[in-house]
């Protein structure tokens, strides 16, 4: 059994930014050299999840908009009067969906749906630099 660890460092927006991290995710699989296991992905932060979805416009505005109405940014959060940051919403947002996620690897292949990409949204009133922790298990 092997184990490689990596990081991927990116700038986001905040407010709900999407962003597609399939390739990255990909370039640190193939550099692991392991052909059979899994990816485990985790951002430490507690305002940002890692997740999949078919990065294509029309979802990505529907997502954000289902995220909007499960954990809407205008109304009264708890967080916001002891840190008065503003961001009770995005921490909600980021527990419902969670900061981890594994993916299996075979023949060195992620196992992702032809439509299936793996994202960051970063929930944050503002823009970030997030890492992303990464473990290769296998071999």
């Amino acid at each position: 059994m092997k184990i490689t660890h990596f990081s991927l460092s990116l700038s986001t927006t905040g407010n709900t930014d999407i962003v597609d991290i399939t390739g990255d995710v990909m370039k640190k699989l193939a550099q692991a050299d392991i052909a059979n296991g899994n990816v485990l992905l985790f951002i430490p932060g507690s305002t940002a999840s890692l997740t999949t979805i078919e990065y294509e416009r029309g979802v990505i505005e529907d997502l954000r908009e289902a995220v909007e109405r499960i954990a809407p940014r205008d109304i009264y959060y708890r967080h916001n009067e002891r840190w008065g940051d503003g961001n009770g919403y995005s921490h909600v947002r980021a527990a419902l969906l969670g900061p981890s996620l594994t993916i299996p690897v075979i023949d060195g292949h992620l196992i992702l749906g032809t439509w299936q990409q793996i994202i960051l949204i970063d929930f944050d009133n503002r823009p970030r630099t997030r890492r992303i922790v990464g473990q290769v298990t296998g071999k």
